[in-house]
């Protein structure tokens, strides 16, 4: 089977930003109140779901220095579409140029997450090269006199182009999971705004994002000591710091962008790792570690090499390998 990498990433937020203060001229809210219990300061709003794809993915096509024609297949990641029919990644598809097979992808906010395995296992058996992408714009479903989803999220979107090469894939072993009889504390019915029960969501995010996460280092063989960059879904700073806190983690472990993005659904982990990327946090061979949680309730971990597999004498220590979950989980290789 082939190797991966992630070779090139690419962002886009919309123009507008929206900070707590402008949030306190219409909600019963403060900045002070935002800030402590979420982590947020500012948020950007507007655009559409598939206009921030297409210029997400362009940036990282570019970085990539590739063409549309050498593109073998489009994953687009996204819980809020822009039409019912048809899906997001075929509007995408044919504004890059694309000619390969497409699809979306929902699965809550650990929808890339999902798509980063799909795609690598994909790579493994024969494509060479997957783009994909992240984008989500949930302010245009939330309903801006409710105070508990109105300061939460912002729109983004985050791209990332996996390519198959030599050595080791990218993925090194992954958690799936969901629980959708917890449907109800996060929803959206046609029509009408989303839904959330907090203390709830915060409660159930929490422990399925640690068992979720440890289950993914079970099934790479890989300890938490051994992680270079932990980058969670970026829902709230309160469950980001006790996820990492109870993971072993510390602060400057812990990719976190919540505070000047809000959450972004599920362009939230792809973003906060392209940032990372920018920013100097990665380098070639570094273990990194996804940790998604989302509606329906549903939850995804994954264990990623970043960018080129180091030689034998510089591979990062492997402990001996441990007792496998069963169910909905992967190693790879």
């Amino acid at each position: 089977m082939a190797g991966s990498t992630i070779t090139a990433w690419g962002t886009a937020l919309p123009p507008h930003v929206v900070t707590n203060a402008d949030l306190e001229g219409h909600l019963d809210t403060t900045d002070s109140w935002i800030l402590s219990r979420t982590g947020i300061r500012t948020r950007h709003v507007g655009g559409t779901t598939r206009g921030l794809a297409v210029e997400a993915a362009r940036r990282a096509m570019d970085q990539a220095a590739i063409d549309p024609r050498q593109v073998d297949l489009l994953i687009v990641s996204t819980n809020t579409p822009d039409l019912a029919v048809p899906a997001v990644a075929a509007l995408v598809q044919h504004e890059l140029g694309l000619s390969c097979g497409v699809f979306d992808l929902t699965s809550g906010c650990s929808s890339f997450v999902y798509a980063l395995v799909v795609a690598d296992g994909l790579v493994a058996i024969g494509l060479r090269r997957v783009l994909i992408i992240a984008s989500d714009t949930v302010s245009r479903i939330v309903d801006p006199e409710d105070r508990s989803t109105a300061v939460l999220f912002g729109d983004a979107a985050a791209a990332s182009v996996l390519e198959s090469s030599p050595g080791a894939r990218a993925v090194l072993g992954w958690d799936f999971g969901a629980d959708g009889g917890s449907a109800r504390i996060l929803y959206q019915s046609h029509g009408e705004y989303l839904r959330m029960n907090g203390q709830e969501v915060y409660r159930r995010a929490v422990r399925v994002a640690i068992e979720s996460a440890m289950a993914a280092l079970e099934n790479s063989k890989i300890g938490a000591d051994e992680i270079a960059l932990f980058v969670p879904h970026q829902g709230n700073l309160r469950i980001i710091e006790t996820v990492a806190g109870r993971l072993g983690f510390s602060a400057g472990q812990t990719m976190s962008v919540i505070d000047h993005t809000g959450n972004t659904s599920s362009a939230s982990i792809p973003f906060a790792l392209a940032e990372a990327a920018s920013t100097g946090r990665l380098r070639d061979g570094d273990l990194v570690l996804l940790a998604g949680f989302g509606a329906g309730m549903t939850w995804a971990s994954a264990v990623v090499r970043w960018g080129r597999e180091l030689p034998p004498e510089r591979q990062p220590r492997r402990k001996a390998p441990r007792r496998q979950r069963t169910s909905s989980s992967g190693a790879v290789g």
